[in-house]
């Protein structure tokens, strides 16, 4: 049997950016409920950075904090691509009606 019921690691930016960016989803075979100890994680990096978030289900109360941990970064995700898909469309329509681009505003730190 596989020790992996998933292993999935896909980049997250086309090879022509030469960034290595990647998201990567590993579910590790319970072998049918007998083994509740496994890995289940998620990895998400981007250049330098990395963050791994961890999905334990060796208990009642892990596998029903894991699925809602799982859940609302789900619903946060396609918030997050409603309100980037706005702005790119506002920032493109903006470009295109050809007015000016406001100055960068000097920072006023230090003053």
């Amino acid at each position: 049997m596989n020790k992996f019921l998933l292993r999935k690691r896909m980049f997250l930016a086309s090879a022509s950016t030469g960034t290595t960016s990647f998201i990567l989803a590993e579910v590790e075979s319970s072998r049918g409920g007998e083994y509740k100890w496994g890995h289940y994680m998620l990895t998400i990096a981007d250049c330098r950075r990395r963050i791994q978030l961890e999905f334990f289900l060796g208990t009642v109360r892990a596998r029903r904090e894991s699925l809602r941990k799982l859940d609302l970064l789900l619903k946060v995700l396609g918030s997050f691509r409603n309100a980037l898909i706005a702005e790119a469309q506002a920032i493109t329509e903006y470009e295109r009606s050809g007015k000016t681009k406001p100055k960068p505003q000097k920072s006023t730190k230090g003053t």
